[in-house]
């Protein structure tokens, strides 16, 4: 529900701020004192696009600030705000009331803000989308369009089409994916074969090599290793040998491990106990030294005495580079294309065989097409029967007794080109995302007329009232909510702007309900009563403002709204009468 607006240099509107109530509000005021704009504010809290040249004059910016609650509107609504605002990084107030604020500058550039952090203006239309609908005259016009008539009628169904259409999404998917293949697969059968060539060639030269990972890393390594061989070995050798001596010639001198039990012996030997204290550290060194020497002489024994070792190494290594030359810049890599085009290669079988094992798949794809798409048609005639027929009902209690709506359910043919025809019971039809009808709403003025396309058969008028009968019907769906309406009583007069008066009172029971009317009859029945205000300083700046009317006041207002009767007795006096007669029709209902 929104609880408060606050409007800054927008239009005529220098600075106003109103206060919006459960029920039934109504914005009334003179022409061109400024209700549009109050409806403009509404259309960007909502994402819309920003227009600079709604900027008042001689001003930076125009900024609207709208503070929304979620107390009354239903648990998926308010699951739905909880997920976005919990994306944006946004932040409800202490009160739990969340602030949407849209700015627009006079260069043309806009921002946007949502509990308390800036955010894309998409991400404020999706905010305000489940607690916001704004109806303005353009609606009226969208109402005319098949999208918006079939949108209209699947928000009727409710589960009974959502469910279904979901299913056959998920079915249409399955089968464009199958069917888009097996065109590539045809159509380039050629190219997709001599690909498969290529990869099996390359597959062949890689698994011939057989390269292992980290191979490459490994052979550098041992390369290195085996160029310094004859050094390494000189080096550990003449280690060994200081601590061992010479092996094959004793007399050259005793190794370190002589010359260490030599000196142990002589301290063991000793009569001093301080002497013989330290014989323990010569055994350690002694043990460490043997260990020493065991390692040196496996490290010698482990160098290789192939003089063709280091070739070998040579050679594989060549073999490796040729790999990393074409495929990858390291083994690994070459290893990981090799994964890839393995993959690659399974899906590019275009025998006869493969083709047709795919046509048989896109054949038991469409089967589950054209059975989802029977039971949502059937479903959506189902329905279409029922929102007709409760809309004419509206309709006979809008001073349109004889009118009928017929809401109509065809399948669509599919064009020459058609990106996804789908043969369906003898015909082929288009089979888009939101199945194959489309929805025609169809109005008969009166009783045994011909019922007509909307855009053929309704007035201005007409067409209002189809769609507040049509916002009634759909109203028990979203339940809270905040609807407003820019003069969806426009073209209409006398009992019909009564019982439309009627019908926005008992919207307000479930919602709260705005209206920008021009009709005293309208604005009688309104719990919560706004008027705009034009003052003119005399040198041509006009301003507006908002304020909320007292019962006096609505009185005066009613009476001007009645032919400018404000400052006259019998004026006043039919405004009560309306007020009274609203009042025991809201009653009665």
């Amino acid at each position: 529900m929104l609880t408060e607006i606050r409007i800054d240099g927008l239009g005529v509107i220098s600075t106003a701020t109103a206060q919006f109530h459960e029920g039934l509000t109504v914005l009334t005021g003179e022409t061109g004192a400024g209700k549009t704009m109050v409806v403009t504010s509404l259309h960007l809290l909502s994402g819309a696009r920003a227009d600079a040249g709604r900027v008042r004059v001689g001003q930076a910016k125009a900024v609207v600030e709208g503070r929304f609650v979620t107390d009354e509107v239903n648990d998926a609504a308010r699951a739905a705000v909880a997920e976005v605002l919990e994306a944006a990084g946004a932040e409800a107030d202490e009160d739990g009331s969340i602030i949407a604020v849209r700015t627009v500058n006079s260069d043309g550039r806009s921002r946007a803000h949502l509990g308390g952090r800036g955010v894309p203006a998409a991400v404020l239309a999706d905010f305000s989308a489940k607690l916001l609908t704004v109806h303005g005259q353009n609606d009226q016009l969208r109402l005319q369009r098949p999208e918006q008539q079939r949108h209209a009628l699947d928000q009727f169904a409710g589960e009974s089409v959502g469910a279904l259409l979901r299913r056959y999404r998920t079915a249409r998917r399955a089968w464009l994916d199958a069917r888009t293949e097996l065109l590539e697969r045809t159509a380039r059968s050629r190219e997709l074969a001599l690909e498969a060539d290529r990869l099996k060639h390359s597959l062949t030269e890689i698994d011939g090599i057989a390269p292992e990972p980290g191979e490459d890393e490994r052979l550098v390594a041992e390369i290195r290793r085996l160029s310094d061989l004859d050094s390494l070995r000189e080096a550990a050798a003449a280690a060994h040998e200081a601590l061992t001596g010479a092996a094959d010639n004793p007399g050259d001198g005793a190794g370190a491990l002589d010359l260490l039990g030599g000196a142990r012996a002589r301290l063991d030997s000793a009569d001093d106990p301080a002497l013989a204290a330290l014989a323990p550290r010569l055994g350690e060194a002694v043990a460490v030294v043997v260990d020493l020497a065991a390692e040196l002489s496996g490290y010698l024994s482990e160098l290789p005495s192939d003089p063709g070792a280091l070739d070998q190494l040579l050679t594989r290594q060549a073999e490796l580079k040729t790999l990393t030359r074409k495929y990858a810049p390291d083994i690994d890599g070459v290893i990981a294309w090799a994964d890839e085009a393995r993959l690659r290669l399974d899906s590019l079988d275009v025998s006869e065989e493969a083709l047709s094992a795919l046509a048989a798949e896109v054949d038991a794809a469409a089967e589950k097409v054209r059975e989802a798409a029977r039971k949502l048609s059937a479903a959506r005639a189902k329905a279409a029967g029922k929102l007709a027929k409760a809309v004419s009902t509206e309709l006979t209690g809008l001073a349109m007794g004889k009118a009928a709506l017929d809401v109509r359910v065809r399948t669509m043919i599919a064009g020459p080109g058609d990106s996804a025809p789908l043969d369906l019971d003898g015909a082929t039809v288009h089979a888009g995302s939101h199945g194959v009808d489309e929805v025609e709403f169809r109005l008969a003025a009166h009783s045994g007329a011909q019922s007509l396309p909307l855009s053929k058969s309704a007035s201005g008028g007409e067409l209002s009232r189809v769609m507040l009968a049509l916002e009634v019907v759909l109203a028990g769906s979203d339940h809270g909510t905040t609807m407003v309406f820019d003069e969806v009583d426009a073209g209409v007069g006398g009992r019909a702007a009564v019982e439309i008066g009627k019908r926005l009172a008992r919207l307000a029971r479930t919602h709260q309900v705005i209206v920008v009317t021009h009709l005293p009859q309208v604005a009688a029945f309104a719990d919560t009563h706004l008027v705009v205000n034009k003052s003119d300083d005399g040198k041509g700046k006009v301003d507006s403002g908002v304020r909320t009317l007292t019962d006096d006041e609505r009185v005066v207002e009613l009476a001007r709204m009645l032919a400018g009767l404000d400052d006259t007795e019998t004026g006043r006096a039919h405004a009560e009468e309306l007020l009274e007669t609203a009042r025991a029709e809201r009653v009665a209902a």
